[in-house]
């Protein structure tokens, strides 16, 4: 019997298990252009402080311009990282940050490479089915050529991700027709009966009267067992 499908962090059908994130993979999180707009909307809505919302007093500061929240810089990361790993992996909840550092300023029009590496992995003792998964991610800005420039963020964190379901086959049972096991009694007519097809004799025994009694008062010599017969079972569980 197949289980249920396993949901991805975006509600999709799963294809990426905790067994595939092993220690050293890096996952390519694709590359994100910095919307001024956008990124002054979200200071104004959750960072309003002067060198994030006011172009006047940022110009003429040491920061040169306007610069990013750095909540903003790394909203940016988590959409790229849900967009490119968790759309696909069974992803669960997170139990949190261990590090969080801004590196380097980031300005509208920059270009940053986004990127994941599995640092460790090992199976939830708090949570059964699901493993922990020890994460960091970066983002560098790019210069013209496409090139790494400067790593603008550096995030280390865990998620927890599903097992791989276990596919289990279904019970069989012995077919009608087969052969009982050794020891098991048949059920067909006990052994010493009358021949098929013809009536028992009926004549006396030789120079003697014929018996009044009944025949032999002990058991049939193969009487049924009582007790159910044993059950194969073929089902193993599988583990991927």
């Amino acid at each position: 019997m197949t289980p249920p499908a396993t949901r991805s962090g975006t509600g999709a059908p799963a294809e990426l298990f905790f067994e595939d994130l092993v220690p050293g993979l890096t996952v390519d999180l694709g590359t994100v252009t910095v919307d001024g707009d956008e990124m002054l909307a979200f200071a104004r809505r959750f960072d309003p402080q002067w060198y994030h919302v006011d172009p006047q007093l940022a110009e003429a500061s040491r920061h040169g311009g306007v610069i990013a929240s750095g909540f903003y810089t790394v909203s940016l990361f988590m959409r790229a990282y849900v967009d490119h790993l968790l759309s696909r992996a069974a992803a669960d909840a997170s139990p949190g940050l261990e590090e969080l550092r801004w590196l380097a300023p980031v300005r509208a029009g920059d270009r940053l490479a986004v990127r994941v590496d599995v640092m460790g992995a090992r199976p939830s003792s708090a949570r059964p089915g699901l493993g922990t998964v020890i994460l960091t991610g970066t983002m560098l800005r790019l210069g013209p050529d496409n090139r790494p420039e400067q790593e603008v963020l550096r995030t280390r964190f865990r998620g927890w991700f599903a097992l791989r379901p276990v596919e289990s086959t279904p019970e069989t049972t012995p077919a009608e027709n087969s052969p009982p096991e050794a020891g098991q009694a048949k059920t067909g007519p006990a052994q010493g009966g009358p021949a098929e097809g013809g009536p028992a004799e009926t004549g006396p025994a030789e120079n003697g009267p014929p018996e009044s009694g009944p025949a032999e008062s002990g058991p049939p010599e193969a009487e049924a067992q009582t007790g159910p017969s044993a059950t194969a079972t073929t089902g193993a569980e599988q583990h991927a």
